[in-house]
């Protein structure tokens, strides 16, 4: 059976982390500008420490890049749309051509 879900971008926050706060407004443009491709979704550390520590995360800001149930690519602390869009090229030509 092949896969046929988008890849998804887990955004892990916190209320109390500034350098995450300060990436939202960038995880929601990536999120306008790629939602036919990519789906995008927020999840507080805070409120969710069991999501977070299934993903092995340690700091907020990060990203997790999942396709097909397995974690494909991350980033660790606040990067920038650039960097972040490196990451997801790769994985959003694919999931475009399927």
């Amino acid at each position: 059976m092949e896969p046929t879900s988008r890849p998804l971008l887990v955004f892990f926050t916190s209320r109390r982390s500034g350098p995450a706060r300060r990436m939202e407004s960038l995880l929601a443009h990536i999120a306008r500008k790629e939602r036919d491709t990519l789906e995008v979704k927020k999840v507080d550390v805070d409120e969710r420490p069991d999501i977070a520590e299934r993903f092995g995360i340690g700091q907020v800001p990060a990203l997790a890049l999942v396709q097909d149930r397995r974690i494909v690519a991350r980033l660790d602390g606040r990067v920038t749309t650039p960097r972040i869009e490196e990451m997801l090229d790769p994985f959003l030509a694919t999931a475009a051509a399927r």
